[in-house]
């Protein structure tokens, strides 16, 4: 593959697919589970820190790497291919796919927000509880366009996200300066009047005091939140063959654009801790707590201009997916993991048969409806794998420490341990209070494991 990206690019991809739509709409439920400004903010304090220590993990076996393929590559030459396999399934049938499927459909709900006449439409089709609306088609046509975008070249594919990520980053600052600037009444001391004592209320009545059991379950919840919105930065390191010195660019990549992206976060929590009261971020519309703090600094006006950020952000999120995923389906079937017709690329040098794979099946989750209850499982998927791949750095450093390492993870072994802990205590959290969340992932995974042996046989009858 041609080296196109440089170590800008490769920081736009990692921001880029990021910053989506959590941003704008968890911090809603994240309150409504814990009911106090401090815990709010020390869950996604807790996130960005295992965050940006999972990206300087991740850092090392990029250097050692450095292929299209990224965490599928590193898993496999560390763990063997049935582990490779297994994550490369999960991220087509659900991580991937679902959350371009999820983001698109949000970027077709906040245009609903800014055109009404799609929320007013009825259903194109409806039977039952199933329907196919307006906003799944432009969701659709969205995943579809992109796809047809990063066709073309990834000249074509960098472009769009860097004109998009950029948009987006120097909006969010405008929201913050402008929030920091705009507040008349400032709700920020208030909502951390509560201190570390925990309160729920999910009927809009009355918040209840809570502890043990229930805290610790809602604290794994409002993790959800945090942690689905600050993932896919591991995108950039499934397209390190076409990045211009890998060794240096890609974790360079993703330890600044976490870092800058972790710091933006906390920053619009600051936002809407300060314009809002406790209950005004609970219980905002649809859970779309930007546009209620939007609508605070400035009317309606705000309100539509933060819709329009929030299509803005959604679209270049799709896009970095988009880009990123194809390479690791492509890299699976050239080892006999996945369809054959993923391997070759087009004369502009990029997996277009594997981007149509792609995009085919995002748009079918689109259209099913169950994109929604998939996604309820993915931060526990994409934890489960993200721990396996952060241990396997632990594991090379004892098992071939002869081996060339261009970057060695800085304060070696700390960051790995931190990341463990952090996300082994949000996957047992999960598993005892919120078993809904995981068990599904299970299944997901544990489907894999029939499908990786017929793949086997099948190679070895050929």
């Amino acid at each position: 593959m041609k080296k196109q990206l440089n170590l800008w690019d490769a920081t736009m991809i990692v921001m880029g697919s990021m910053i989506g739509s959590g941003i704008f709409i968890v911090s809603s439920d994240m309150m409504r589970q814990l009911g106090s400004g401090y815990w709010v903010l020390a869950v996604w304090l807790i996130t960005a820190v295992a965050t940006v220590a999972a990206a300087i993990c991740y850092g090392e076996l990029s250097s050692m790497y450095p292929k299209a393929g990224g965490q599928y590559i590193y898993l496999t030459e560390i763990f063997g291919k049935m582990t490779g396999f297994l994550y490369g399934w999960s991220l087509f049938s659900v991580i991937q796919t679902g959350t371009i499927a999820a983001v698109a459909v949000a970027f077709g709900k906040f245009a609903g927000y800014v055109f009404p006449a799609l929320n007013d439409s009825p259903p194109l089709f409806q039977n039952g509880s199933f329907m196919i609306t307006w906003m799944q088609i432009l969701a659709i046509i969205v995943i579809l366009l992109l796809t047809y975008i990063n066709t073309k070249g990834v000249q074509s594919g960098k472009i769009v996200q860097s004109i998009f990520t950029a948009s987006k980053i120097i909006a969010l600052i405008a929201l913050i300066i402008g929030g920091i600037t705009l507040i008349k009444n400032n709700y920020f001391l208030e909502n951390l009047s509560m201190g570390w004592t925990s309160t729920q209320n999910f009927d809009q009545v009355s918040w209840k005091d809570i502890s043990g059991a229930t805290l610790m379950g809602g604290i794994a919840a409002a993790m959800v939140g945090s942690i689905f919105s600050s993932v896919a930065w591991e995108n950039v390191t499934f397209i390190s063959g076409e990045i211009k010195n890998p060794k240096k660019n890609v974790v360079i990549s993703m330890v600044l654009g976490t870092s800058l992206v972790m710091v933006l976060y906390l920053l619009c929590n600051y936002v809407y801790l300060a314009s809002l009261s406790r209950d005004e971020i609970a219980f905002a519309a649809n859970d779309r707590v930007a546009v209620a703090a939007a609508e605070k600094l400035l009317g309606h006006t705000g309100t539509i201009i933060m819709a329009i950020l929030v299509m803005v952000s959604t679209f270049g999120c799709v896009n970095g997916i988009v880009l990123s995923g194809a390479r690791v389906f492509q890299s699976m079937a050239k080892d006999g993991l996945f369809l054959k017709q993923a391997i070759p690329n087009n004369k502009y040098d990029v997996p277009e048969k594997s981007l149509w794979i792609q995009g085919a099946w995002a748009s079918v989750l689109c259209l099913s409806g169950q994109y929604g209850n998939l996604l309820d499982m993915v931060s526990f998927v994409i934890v489960i794998f993200y721990m396996i791949t952060v241990f396997g750095v632990i594991y090379q450093r004892w098992k071939k420490p002869e081996l060339e390492r261009p970057y060695k993870t800085f304060l070696f072994p700390l960051p790995a341990i931190l990341y463990l802990v952090i996300g082994l205590s949000f996957c047992v959290l999960l598993i005892i209070y919120k078993p809904q969340y995981t068990w599904p992932g299970f299944i997901l995974i544990l489907i894999g494991l029939p499908i990786y042996y017929l793949t086997q046989r099948r190679a070895k009858s050929i």
